[in-house]
Formats: structure tokens, sequence, C-alpha cells
């Protein structure tokens, strides 16, 4: 595969040492790991039990794996007094995805500056940052807000928002899915703030196309 512009996210578990139940997290990181690569044909893998790094092929769809894997997270919390998260950093730059094989070897540009960006955000108290070769301003202070409303969300509004990234269920097909109402979905929708995150989603994937 030849040299093209990828995203690489770096991320860890927010507050792991308080999570009794180690092995259900690892069964969760590692669904998220694999419905991104479902849904987006990326590459990745865990890291000491509680971290995870993945490639994705088209950088402009990063944020939206960032999201999704969060949204697995939460969806699959043990309880709303414990719920799963992680501080996820993104980064965009040249490179190429590695194979599952290859991947703990993988250290490129982009790879380094995920990494570097998942540092900085264990510093802060910010879940989601975009690290780019030049910073953009307006991005950063998007990925602030979605990140306050992401780090809100609850089991079910986690479940409705991670159906609609990974697959292509209508809202009937996905009240059938779920065995729920319809207006409970739009209900669990819209406390997810939808309408809002799929926006974000649409103006970040436009603005990552052109700056790749």
């Amino acid at each position: 595969m030849g040299i093209s512009m990828i995203g690489v996210l770096s991320g860890d578990i927010v507050a792991s040492r308080d999570i009794s139940d180690k092995r259900a997290l690892r069964r969760a990181i590692d669904l998220g790991i694999d419905r991104l690569g479902q849904s987006l044909g990326a590459v990745g893998m865990r890291f000491r039990g509680d971290a995870f790094q993945v490639a994705i092929p088209e950088a402009t769809e990063s944020v939206t794996a960032a999201v999704i894997m969060r949204a697995s997270l939460i969806e699959h919390s043990p309880s709303r007094q414990q719920m799963w998260d992680a501080r996820i950093a993104i980064g965009i730059g040249e490179g190429s995805v590695p194979t599952l094989d290859n991947f703990i070897d993988a250290d490129g540009e982009t790879f380094v500056r995920s990494g570097q960006g998942l540092d900085a955000l264990s510093e802060s108290h910010q879940r989601l940052g975009l690290f780019l070769a030049t910073p953009q301003p307006d991005l950063d202070l998007l990925m602030l807000f979605a990140d306050d409303v992401i780090s809100h969300w609850s089991h079910n509004a986690a479940e409705v928002v991670r159906f609609n990234l990974t697959t292509e269920h209508s809202q009937s097909e996905l009240a059938r899915r779920l065995g729920r109402s319809q207006p409970t979905i739009n209900r669990r929708l819209s406390a997810a703030r939808w309408s809002l995150i799929r926006e974000f989603l649409e103006f970040t994937r436009f603005r990552l196309e052109g700056l790749t």
C-alpha cells in the first residue's frame, strides 16, 4: 500500500484502575476495535489491557471512528454508576495502515503524533482531541464541544448513536432491533444530541478533506 493520508487513534480507558471486571473491559475494547474494522476497514490492537491504537485508512473518517469507539465503550458500561469511556487522541498525517501482524512495530509520524496527543490529553480533563501537523483552532474548539456532549451520554444514548454510525438501519428498523418503540428511539437520539453530532461529523469530514 502506498503512502497516503491516514488517521491514527491512540486511546486509554478513563479511571481504569477503578474498574473491577477487567475481562469485560478488555472484551468491550476489542469489540470496539472490531466494529471499526468492519465499518471503516480499520486495523488496531489493545495494549496493556486498557490502552489501544487503531489506524484508519481514510483520514477523513478518523473523527467518526473516535466517536464510534467511545460510543461502543459507553454502550457496554456495566451500570450508570460505572460508565466506561476513553481518552482518544486522533492523529492525521502521511502513512500507511499496517497489517495486524506488523501493527505493534508501526512508528510513522502519524502514530507518533497520535501518541503524543494522548499524553497531552492525559494531562487535562479533555477526552477527545485532534492533532494535525498544522493546528486548526476552529476544529479544536468543535472537538471540545463534541467531547462535552459525548462525556454526558448514557448507555442508551451511546447505543443508538453507535447503531446509527455502524449500520444502515432506519429509525423504525433500529427500534425493532432494540425491541423499543420508535418514540423511545427518538428520545434517546435527542438525549444524545444526535442531530448536532451528525452535523459535527459531517463538518469535520469536510474540513479534513480540505486538509488532506
